[in-house]
């Protein structure tokens, strides 16, 4: 049987990599985008069980690409988690509005990821 899939959004590359690293450690085979412009295509193409993104972004709206994901026929029954920092509270409300089903902060992100996925993967 195949690992799981983790699709990883991010542009800072040290908090990504131990993110990326973190989601081995727990079983998952990690594709990283270094942009959200593929997200869509990517995740309609590979099936991730989950799609991870770091919301801190100075170059491209990673709001409408969560949107454009959760508005897919194919693509909107994958959650998304998404990863802002604690000071940033419009990014938590943002990501909420365009559709993350969780939003975590940076601080809690690598020593909690394996109860955030189970809470974010809980079929209810």
């Amino acid at each position: 049987m195949t690992s799981p899939l983790a699709m990883l959004v991010y542009e800072n590359l040290l908090p990504g990599s131990q993110l990326m690293n973190r989601l081995q450690d727990l079983g998952y085979r990690v594709q990283s985008l270094a942009g959200p412009e593929t997200l869509v295509s990517q995740a309609r193409d590979t099936r991730p069980f989950v799609v991870i993104i770091d919301m801190e972004s100075q170059k491209t709206d990673l709001c409408g690409a969560i949107q454009a994901l959760k508005s897919n026929p194919d693509t909107q029954h994958i959650p998304v988690l998404a990863l802002v920092r604690d000071d940033r509270s419009d990014q938590w409300q943002a990501a909420r509005s365009a559709g993350a089903n969780l939003v975590a902060g940076h601080e809690a992100i690598l020593p909690q990821l394996a109860q955030l996925l189970d809470q974010i993967l809980a079929v209810d």
